[in-house]
């Protein structure tokens, strides 16, 4: 059974599930504002993608490769959003195969140049870089064969993520190594 599947059909599981992301996303939330937190200065707008669950928060249906509302700046962390700033979405990439992760990062770059905020867009990715940092290297390579074992998908090296970049129609992106196992990587039309 995908593991999708096993999450939605199993609610004990699926609950299980959802307090581990969600105690993970409080964590490297706090951790990114306290590291990265001038990456978020001057932002107007931030969009969750994919579920959310706050006071100040409106929320949109949709699929994410049909259409993500204009944004100044979309954020793809981990599967549940917390609240900062704006708001905070998901670790969501390495869900996905290499055409369905550039088909979403087409849409987070449509979104964010139907919000003409005068080339100020970005999409800020929480994510694993694999090989950046020898000394985690054992624990990166166990969440891509983690990857690989449930939802059949990868983490990606810095040339693998610059791949997907290119394929969207970026043309720019800085990663900061400062969040442990993850880093922070800011991609720009």
């Amino acid at each position: 059974m995908p593991f999708w599947e096993l999450n939605a059909k199993k609610p004990t599981f699926g609950g299980l599930f959802n307090e581990a992301m969600e105690a993970d996303s409080k964590l490297i939330a706090r951790v990114a504002v306290e590291e990265c937190g001038g990456v978020f200065e001057g932002l107007k707008s931030l969009v969750d993608v994919e579920e959310g669950m706050a006071h100040n928060l409106g929320f949109v249906g949709g699929d994410m490769f049909d259409k993500i509302p204009p944004a100044n700046a979309i954020l793809l962390k981990i599967r549940y959003l917390h609240l900062i700033l704006d708001c905070l979405c998901k670790w969501i990439l390495h869900d996905w195969n290499d055409e369905e992760s550039v088909k979403i990062l087409k849409k987070c770059r449509e979104s964010m140049l139907l919000s003409k905020n005068e080339g100020r867009e970005k999409i800020i990715i929480i994510d694993i870089v694999v090989g950046y940092d020898k000394k985690s290297i054992e624990t990166q390579l166990m969440f891509d064969m983690l990857m690989m074992s449930t939802v059949t998908n990868k983490e990606r090296s810095e040339s693998e993520w610059e791949n997907i970049f290119l394929a969207a129609g970026f043309i720019h992106h800085n990663i900061t190594h400062t969040l442990s196992l993850r880093s922070l990587i800011e991609v720009y039309p």
